[in-house]
């Protein structure tokens, strides 16, 4: 059975990590372009909110596993 505790626990996990990686997908892809390498630089900022929002979705398919 899921409780409360393990959805907060989902919540906080996906908004955190997901942050992260899009946040650092985002700066990454955001410095090459600034740096000369668009090509490249696109490539990694352009997916950082599905990548970022792709990790909270597989976090709730592993809660909903559960029930």
């Amino acid at each position: 059975m899921v409780t409360r505790s393990d959805i907060l626990v989902l919540g906080l996990t996906a908004g955190v990590v997901g942050s992260l990686v899009g946040g650092l997908m985002l700066y990454a892809g955001l410095a090459l372009v600034m740096a000369g390498n668009h090509a490249v630089g696109w490539l990694l900022a352009l997916p950082a909110a599905p990548a970022g929002g792709g990790l909270g979705l597989l976090l709730a398919r592993k809660l909903a596993a559960k029930l």
